[in-house]
């Protein structure tokens, strides 16, 4: 589950990271009493669950009340790469002199959580230069990891002592909520070298949100997506009309990106997920059938717990029982891989070597179909 910026921030402030002060949403009434209360300027921010929002004007920064006007009911009604606005965050601005990048993320294939630092910040993870990269585990972050990765990524003074307690707070809530990613992207250093988490990412492992009943109140899911769910995968609808379907909810979430960079709009969030069988993929493809919108499938697979011969037999009897009719367009990687293309050669399915060559191809298939 990848909760809305405003959602990662209650977290966060929860385990006492620092962030902006804001208010959320959801109606322009609503939105009014918040300004008032927040007191101008502040900045206007769509919540939906993808990134790119600045690319689009789904952020704005506001001085009045003629802006507030204006800016508002357009947010409202913008969407962000399919992903219609959910919310409206309303935060006050800070007085940045710098910005960093940080996050966490679980390395199911080394069984140990990772650090990416960055002394460049605000750009997508892609974009992002001079990385520290540092394996630390399963368990939380000790002081001296800390204090080496916020000294490579330049930092001194009491910034150093800021970035320990930041990132030893983000471990901590990554482990207890069992997340799969937890992002600060970016981190602001302000003037007086404190930090501040100006925008958040948090990623939930959907496998272990039962022990976690204190984040249901996050989750907002369609009848197919609360039937992927008791299924076993995560599905999540958007408005385009190429459904992705991938391994694993960073893959997918990159997929998703790689495609709107290339034109194309996404009409789910597909993620098969670590227990993946035939059955549960099969169930996959039968939600998708019943998405009128989706012109084209594009399929991004990197085998590993789940071997990618598990999910073309899946196809495999989808085409047999005529579920699917879309043209299909794959990248398959990793375990198994060379027999899971013996056994789609002679399918519908188009293979690529790269996913970059799918998507492409996905892309133009889809426009020339209309």
């Amino acid at each position: 589950m990848r909760l809305l910026e405003y959602q990662a921030k209650q977290l966060f402030s929860e385990f006492g990271i620092k962030i902006p002060k804001g208010l959320t949403s959801k109606d322009v009434e609503q939105g009014r009493k918040d300004a008032e209360e927040l007191g101008f300027p502040f900045v206007i921010k769509s919540q939906v669950p993808v990134g790119g929002r600045g690319k689009v004007g789904a952020i704005q920064k506001c001085h009045n009340q003629d802006e507030f006007n204006l800016k508002y009911p357009q947010i409202l009604e913008m969407s962000v790469k399919g992903e219609k606005t959910r919310a409206i965050l309303l935060e006050k601005m800070a007085e940045i002199k710098k910005e960093l990048y940080l996050s966490l993320f679980l390395n199911r294939g080394k069984r140990c959580y990772t650090i990416i630092a960055s002394s460049e910040g605000g750009v997508e993870i892609e974009s992002v230069k001079n990385q520290v990269i540092r394996e630390v585990g399963l368990g939380d972050v000790d002081k001296q990891v800390a204090e080496e990765v916020a000294k490579e990524i330049g930092l001194k003074g009491n910034s150093v002592t800021e970035f320990v307690d930041m990132l030893q707070k983000l471990s901590r809530l990554t482990i207890e909520k069992e997340a799969e990613l937890a992002e600060i992207n970016p981190v602001a250093v302000l003037n007086d070298g404190s930090l501040i988490a100006l925008d958040g990412k948090v990623i939930t492992d959907d496998n272990s949100n039962f022990r976690h009943a204190e984040l249901e109140k996050f989750q907002e899911r369609s009848e197919l997506e609360e039937r992927a769910e008791k299924s076993g995968f995560t599905l999540i609808e958007l408005d385009g009309n190429i459904a992705v379907i991938g391994n694993g909810a960073g893959l997918v979430m990159s997929t998703l990106d790689m495609l709107s960079d290339n034109g194309g709009k996404a009409a789910c969030f597909l993620d098969v997920g670590g227990g993946a069988t035939p059955e549960s993929v099969y169930e996959a493809l039968t939600l998708i059938s019943k998405i009128k919108k989706v012109k084209g499938i594009l399929v991004n697979l990197f085998g590993g717990i789940v071997k990618t011969t598990t999910v073309a037999s899946a196809f495999i009897k989808a085409y047999d029982e005529k579920l699917i009719d879309k043209p299909v367009f794959a990248r398959l990687m990793g375990a198994e891989s060379d027999k899971s293309k013996e056994m789609l050669k002679e399918t519908k399915t188009k293979l690529f070597d790269s996913v970059e060559a799918a998507i492409n191809a996905a892309v133009m298939e889809v426009r020339k179909s209309g």
